[in-house]
Formats: C-alpha cells, structure tokens, sequence
C-alpha cells in the first residue's frame, strides 16, 4: 500500500546552499529545507509510530522530520529531491516488519554443535606441557 504526503502538510523553505559554487551560493536560495510534523499529519497510527521509533538523525525529538536539499543548482530540483526523500522514509516506515516465528535447533544440529566442541576440546587438550617421564 502506497501512502502519499499530502503537500500541505510539508513545509518548505528555501536557504543559501553551503559550499562551492562562486557567486551563485552567495546571490541565490536553491537550498530547500523541508520540515515534516509526524504527529500532526493525516498518516495511518502504525506508520508514525513507525517513524518516530526509527533512530534517524533527521528526525527531531520533536517528531519533526527536516531534510535539507542542495544538490542540485536549481531549487525545483531540490524541492523534488526533498519531497522524494520524505516519501522514501515513509515508505519504508509504512512496510511493516515481518513477525519473527520462534524456531528450535533440529537434534542433527545439536549433535554436529556437540561434536565440533568436543573436536575443539581435544586441539586445545594436545596443547599441554609434554610428559618427559612417558
């Protein structure tokens, strides 16, 4: 299931881009930060819960998701490439992970682990001070 951040949810904003680039950087705002409130959006339960439970340095303690953009020169770009990289994130939070079935080790499994224990046993067994006596 696909679910798509409404746009009037996401706040966006363009900045001076950091970094190279000459005269550009200093005369034009192509930078785009996008600012997204996860508690406040129309997003089902299970997806914020999701997202506010991942450990990403983008998202606030607030529950704020902030992606700030400036690859590219043009800032229609740059809002594009923000805007995927939101619905990115919540793709992925939207997938639910899969429940892990408890499983028991097979009695063949068992016994090979018993054995390459004991095998080891015996290299390290050898490893002793030699008997000068026998």
């Amino acid at each position: 299931m696909k679910i798509i951040v409404p746009e009037s949810e996401i706040e966006l904003s363009a900045v001076r881009s950091a970094g190279a680039g000459g005269q550009n950087v200093n005369k034009v705002s192509s930078a785009i930060h996008l600012r997204f409130d996860i508690a406040a959006s129309s997003l089902p339960g299970a997806v914020k819960t999701r997202l506010l439970s991942l450990k990403d340095h983008r998202i606030t303690r607030d529950g704020v998701v902030v992606i700030k953009a400036q690859q590219h020169r043009s800032q229609e770009m740059n809002r594009a490439q923000a805007i995927a990289r939101l619905q990115q994130l919540v793709d992925a939070a939207a997938v639910a992970p899969k429940a892990r079935r408890a499983t028991r080790p097979t009695r063949a499994s068992k016994k090979r682990r018993l054995e390459g224990k004991i095998r080891r046993g015996r290299i390290k067994a050898l490893r002793g001070k030699v008997n000068p006596e026998n």
